[in-house]
């Protein structure tokens, strides 16, 4: 193994095209993409937010329709930036061989890389914004603290495109990224307080769930859609920076392995 492949990334400007390539693939298919945005947390806030709010009127000193509100806004982040890592990334990179053409240009894997990063978080941007607006549309949040949802869910999206990159780097086929969604990405929206109190949990998995990211994530969201400030919000804030960058360099060392540059 060639010790290069664990050099710091040498980043330029010209990742920029690349996610601007990116967007423009998805523009075709925006409408699409944005009802699908809206739909998902819709489905969610109604069937249980209703459904499960009429039984559990209160949660956490909040109503439960606020309380799903918190965590859905993370959870449909999530979603979008590891959909997009993951399925979306793995075509241009394995099947398309898109990055095989743009790596004929001066472009290097390192831009490649972090601007796949970008991309998925920008989706993850888009849909953050459009479950905040299902939230406003509802009448759950009436705060201008909701506003600071909308880098949280860039943030957040940074932090799962970039573990999402790592198992693409990793994955021989599609079927592979089932394993990571049955055991990573669906035990952390059942762990990290989704859908009720982390506190309920025994002890052993509320230490678990305080080391995912999607705990540290719905702790700033769920604060701010109740209009008050989070607590220890630098420590949150501080773990999903670490999860974004630890996650984009290994993923980078591992598709410089792969790719054999």
């Amino acid at each position: 193994m060639r010790s290069d492949i664990f050099a710091f990334p040498r980043l330029s400007r010209r990742f920029f095209p690349i996610w601007q390539r990116n967007f423009l693939v998805w523009r075709k298919i925006a409408a699409a993409s944005v009802i699908g945005h809206i739909a998902d947390p819709m489905i969610y806030l109604i069937g249980l937010g209703y459904g499960l709010g009429s039984l559990v009127p209160e949660m956490g000193g909040t109503s439960y329709m606020l309380f799903l509100a918190g965590g859905t806004v993370c959870y449909s982040t999530m979603n979008s930036a590891s959909f997009e890592a993951l399925y979306s990334g793995f075509a241009r990179m394995h099947e398309q061989r898109t990055w095989e053409a743009i790596l004929n240009t001066p472009v290097t894997l390192d831009d490649i890389v972090l601007s796949e990063v970008l991309w998925a978080a920008t989706k993850s941007l888009m849909a953050g914004s459009a479950v905040l607006g299902v939230i406003w549309l509802f009448g759950l949040s009436h705060t201008w603290l909701s506003l600071w949802a909308i880098p949280l869910a860039l943030l957040v999206g940074l932090c799962f495109a970039g573990m999402g990159l790592v198992m693409t780097a990793l994955a021989p086929s599609y079927d592979f990224f089932l394993y990571y969604f049955t055991l990573v990405i669906t035990p952390m929206m059942m762990l990290c307080g989704v859908f009720f109190p982390v506190a309920q949990l025994p002890p052993a998995l509320q230490t678990l769930s305080a080391l995912l990211p999607l705990s540290h994530a719905i702790d700033l969201a769920r604060p701010l859609l109740s209009g008050t400030v989070p607590a220890q919000a630098g420590l949150h804030l501080a773990v999903l920076i670490a999860y974004a960058l630890a996650g984009y360099y290994l993923s980078l060392v591992l598709f410089r392995r792969r790719l054999g540059r």
